[in-house]
C-alpha cells in the first residue's frame, strides 16, 4: 500500500469510528408530540419494536384527557398526572384507540387492587431513546424501563418494607375485554388478553396479545384478582361475598379466565431492594412469548439492555448526519427521524412466526413480517424516506403487503396486527407499492404485485371492500356524491381524488412494466379530477351522477375535522390542490397561473391550510412548480417547520400518523421533499442544516453517501442547485439521479 491510500484509508476509518461513536440519540426527545393530539409517548422502544414499555397515564384521574370520558388514541398524556402501570403493546400517533395493555404496576404497603384508588403521580420523568424513568411518588420506587425488539424489561427500586407488583390484564386503552392469567410459579406468570376494534368500525377484529412475565427475586406471596359480573336475579343471594365485586384467590397455579382479571405478586424487603421485571410478547402463543423473551433478555440484565437499545437507535438515526443548524433544530430533526422508525413494527416472533392475517392460523417468515400499515398516512411521504434511506426495511414493508394479499386476497388498507380496520379512504397500498417499484427498489414479485393492484382498481362480485362504489367511478370518472348520501360510502370528492391518485400510480407502473393498454386506461382514469373541479369556484367539490353540483356546498365546512359532504377529514380548501400527481394539468385548468397562485396563497394567507392533516401537507412545496415563485416554497416550508415542529412536548402539528408527519419534517429540513406519490423525484428548497449526510445502502443503490449541502448567502432564496458540480435545471431531481450523486449543493444568494 502506498503511502496515500494509507493515508487514505486510515482517513477513512478514523472517519467510521467518529461517526460510530458520535451519541445522536443525545438529539431525541421522546416528550415531544406527547400533547396537543401529538399521541406519541415518552417510553422505552426498540427501533421497529413489537413492545414498548410506556407510562400509561390517561386511565383515571382529574383531568381532561381521560380515555373513558372521550375520544383518546393514547396512553399517555403529558399534561396528565395520574399513573397506572407500565403498558407493554403500544401504538404511537395513531387516531384510534387499541392496545395499550398488559400492565405492570409497583405499589409499596398493602395490596390494593382498585386502579383509581392505587394510582400515582409521577416525578423527574426523563426519557431518551430506548430508555424512560421516573419516581413514582406515592410508593417512593424509582422505574427504570427499556426495551428490546419482542421484549420489555423494568428495573422498579422499593424502598424497605411491603412490595408489590400488580399485573393488570383488565385495564387496557383498548375497550376490548377477556383474558386468562396463569401464575407459572413465583418468579414467573403467563397469559394473554384480548384487544382490537381499532376505530370501532368492524367489531369482528378482535385478536389476542400473549406475554410471560418473569421477576429475579421470588415472591412471598402470589395471587390471582378477578373481577365479576353483577348478578340481580337468584343468583344474587348466593355470591352475595363477591357478587359485581373483585376477589383475590391466593395461590392458584392454574389457568383463570375472565373479563377483568390481574395478578399479585407480594415481597417483604428487610432493605431497599430493586427488582427486575421481563415482559415478553407474542402474537401467536405463550410459549412464543417465552421464547422471544429467552432469545431477547433472558440472561441480560436491564443495563445492559438499555446500552444495547441506544446502540440500536445510534446506529439507525446514524444514517443521517447533519451539520450545522442549533442543538434544537437537531433535537426537531432527530427526534422526528426516531418517530418515523416506531411505525410499521416488527410482528413476527424470533422464529420467524406470526399470526396469518385474518384468519391468525400461525405462519412462518425468513424475512421480517411487518404490521401497522396507516397507509392513508404514510404513501404520502414516510415510504418515500424508507426507500431512500432504509430500503431493506420498504422491501420488506412491501413484502409483508404481497404477503397480506396472499392471505387475505387483498392488499391491506389500515392494517393492524394481521386484521384489517378499512379505516379512511382511497386505495393507498397501491401508490406505495407503485412508488416504491417506480424508485428502482424493485426486488420484489412484480407480476404479483401489479395482480393484486389489479383486483383493488376493478368491481368484483360480493364488493370491493378496498375501493367502495368503484362501479360508479369508473362510469362516472368520479364517485357520485349520491352514493355517499345513500350512505355507500364516505367522503365521496377524498375518495375520489384518492382513487385518481393510485390510478395514477398505477398507470405508471404499467408503463414501467410494459403495459401500454393499462397505462393508457389508468391514466385515463387518473384524469377524471377535472370533472369535479368547477370551473366557477375553481373548487374540487361534490357532484351527482347526472352532473349537476351539489348545491350545499361551502368551501370552509369540513375543517377542524368535523364532518362535512364530499370530505374526508378536511374541507374543499384543503383538498383543493391534492393532484399531486399532475400539478402541471391542475394549474392550466385554473385557467391560469395567476389565478392559481392567487388560490394558493389564498389558502395560506386565510389560515385554511391545516398542517395537522395529511390533504394539503405538500401544498407549500407547489410554488417551485411556478416559475418566478420559487423561493417561496423555502419561505413556507421554514415557516411551518419552525411554528408547527419544535422540541416542546406540542412540538408535533397534531396527531404524529405513524410518523408521516415526522417524515414531512425530515425531508423538509435536508432541502428534499416527495412531493408527488408516484412520481420519483423530490422538490428542492433550502435545506436547514449547513449539510445532510445520507449514507445510502449499496446492496440497492450504486452509491454509498449523498451529502446535501447549503452554500452562498444567508438568505433563503436559491440563487443555483448543483449536482456533483454540474447545474440543475428546475427545482426537481428524480431518485435515480438523487441516489446517484456524490453532491447536491443549494446555494443561496
Amino acid at each position: 500500500m502506498n503511502l496515500r491510500k494509507f493515508y487514505s484509508f486510515v482517513v477513512a476509518c478514523l472517519f467510521a469510528f467518529s461517526a460510530q461513536a458520535q451519541d445522536y440519540t443525545k438529539y431525541v426527545n421522546p416528550f415531544i408530540g406527547t400533547t396537543n393530539y401529538g399521541a406519541t409517548n415518552p417510553g422505552a422502544i426498540a427501533p421497529r419494536g413489537m413492545v414498548s414499555v410506556v407510562p400509561f397515564n390517561t386511565s383515571g384521574g382529574d383531568t381532561s384527557f381521560e380515555k373513558d370520558s372521550g375520544w383518546l388514541s393514547q396512553v399517555y398524556e403529558y399534561t396528565n398526572t395520574f399513573f397506572t402501570g407500565f403498558s407493554h403493546v403500544n401504538l404511537s400517533g395513531v387516531g384510534c384507540p387499541d392496545l395499550g395493555a398488559v400492565i405492570v404496576m409497583p405499589t409499596t404497603g398493602d395490596v390494593n387492587i382498585h386502579p383509581l384508588q392505587y394510582g400515582s403521580s409521577l416525578s423527574d420523568q426523563k426519557a431518551q431513546a430506548g430508555l424512560y424513568e421516573a419516581h413514582i411518588d406515592k410508593y417512593n420506587v424509582d422505574a427504570k424501563v427499556t426495551a428490546t425488539q419482542r421484549a420489555g424489561i423494568s428495573k422498579f427500586s422499593f424502598p424497605a418494607g411491603k412490595a408489590n407488583l400488580l399485573l393488570n390484564l383488565g385495564q387496557a386503552l383498548s375497550n376490548e375485554s377477556g383474558a386468562m392469567v396463569k401464575v407459572v410459579n413465583n418468579q414467573e406468570i403467563e397469559g394473554m388478553r384480548m384487544v382490537g376494534s381499532f376505530c370501532y368500525n368492524n367489531p369482528k377484529t378482535i385478536y389476542p396479545v400473549y406475554f410471560v412475565m418473569k421477576v429475579n427475586k421470588k415472591a412471598d406471596k402470589t395471587a390471582v384478582w378477578q373481577q365479576h359480573k353483577y348478578n340481580d336475579g337468584p343468583e344474587a343471594a348466593w355470591m352475595e361475598a363477591y357478587n359485581g365485586q373483585q376477589r383475590i384467590i391466593e395461590d392458584a397455579y392454574y389457568p383463570i379466565i375472565g373479563d377483568s382479571l390481574g395478578t399479585i405478586f407480594s415481597y417483604e424487603f428487610a432493605e431497599p431492594t430493586e427488582l427486575e421485571v421481563k415482559v415478553g410478547i407474542s402474537y401467536v402463543s405463550i410459549e412464543n412469548a417465552r421464547k422471544n423473551l429467552e432469545a431477547e433478555i433472558s440472561n441480560v440484565p436491564f443495563d445492559e439492555v438499555a446500552k444495547r437499545a441506544k446502540e440500536r437507535w445510534n446506529d439507525v438515526l446514524s444514517t443521517i448526519e447533519v451539520d450545522g443548524g442549533t442543538d434544537d433544530e437537531k433535537t426537531v430533526f432527530y427526534t422526528a427521524l426516531y418517530h418515523t422508525m416506531i411505525h410499521p413494527n416488527i410482528m413476527s416472533d424470533i422464529n420467524g412466526e406470526y399470526p396469518e392475517a385474518k384468519t391468525r392460523r400461525t405462519k412462518h417468515t425468513d424475512g421480517d413480517r411487518y404490521t401497522i400499515f396507516s397507509l392513508w398516512d404514510t404513501y404520502r411521504n414516510l415510504h418515500q424516506l424508507m426507500t431512500l434511506a432504509y430500503p431493506e426495511q420498504q422491501l420488506n414493508m412491501v413484502n409483508t403487503m404481497l404477503d397480506i394479499y396472499d392471505e387475505t386476497g387483498w392488499l391491506p388498507k389500515w392494517e393492524l396486527n394481521g386484521t384489517e380496520t378499512f379505516t379512511m379512504v382511497g386505495d393507498p397500498a397501491a401508490i406505495v407499492v407503485a412508488d416504491t417499484y417506480l424508485r428502482g427498489l424493485d426486488q420484489f414479485d412484480e407480476n404479483k404485485a401489479f395482480e393484486a393492484i389489479m383486483k383493488s382498481a376493478y368491481p368484483v362480485e360480493g364488493g370491493n371492500p378496498v375501493r367502495p362504489c368503484i362501479d360508479s367511478y369508473i362510469k362516472h370518472n368520479y364517485v357520485p356524491v349520491d352514493d355517499e348520501l345513500e350512505d355507500k360510502l364516505w367522503a365521496s370528492v377524498s375518495t375520489s381524488q384518492e382513487y385518481y391518485v393510485a390510478d395514477f400510480g398505477i398507470a405508471q407502473f404499467a408503463k414501467a412494466l410494459g403495459k401500454d393498454d393499462k397505462y393508457k386506461e389508468f391514466s385515463e382514469r387518473a384524469d377524471g379530477y377535472k370533472k369535479l373541479l368547477d370551473p366557477d369556484t375553481k373548487f374540487l367539490r361534490p357532484r351527482y351522477a347526472d352532473g349537476s353540483w351539489y348545491a350545499d356546498f361551502d368551501p370552509n365546512a369540513g375543517a377542524n375535522f368535523t364532518h362535512n359532504v364530499g370530505y374526508a377529514e378536511g374541507n374543499a380548501y384543503q383538498y383543493n390542490l391534492m393532484v399531486a400527481q399532475d400539478m402541471p394539468g391542475l394549474i392550466k385548468s385554473f385557467g391560469s397561473k395567476k389565478v392559481f397562485i392567487n388560490r394558493l396563497d389564498e389558502i395560506f394567507d386565510t389560515d385554511q391550510f391545516d398542517m395537522a392533516n395529511e390533504p394539503d401537507m405538500n401544498y407549500p412545496f407547489i410554488y417551485n412548480y411556478i416559475k418566478g415563485q420559487e423561493h417561496r416554497a423555502t419561505e413556507r416550508v421554514h415557516e411551518l417547520r419552525k411554528k408547527y415542529f419544535t422540541t416542546k412536548p406540542d412540538g408535533i402539528a397534531g396527531n404524529d400518523d405513524t410518523g408521516t408527519m415526522s417524515a414531512w419534517v425530515v425531508f423538509s429540513m435536508m432541502g428534499i421533499y416527495p412531493d408527488a406519490p408516484a412520481v420519483p423525484h423530490y422538490t428542492i428548497t433550502v435545506p436547514e442544516f449547513d449539510e445532510v449526510t445520507i449514507h445510502l445502502d449499496k446492496k440497492f443503490w450504486d452509491n454509498d453517501q449523498l451529502v446535501i449541502k447549503k452554500t452562498g448567502g444567508k438568505t433563503n432564496k436559491i440563487k443555483s442547485i448543483k449536482v456533483d458540480g454540474k447545474t440543475l435545471k428546475g427545482y426537481f431531481i428524480s431518485h435515480k439521479d438523487l441516489v446517484a450523486a456524490k453532491t447536491l449543493e443549494i446555494i443561496t444568494y
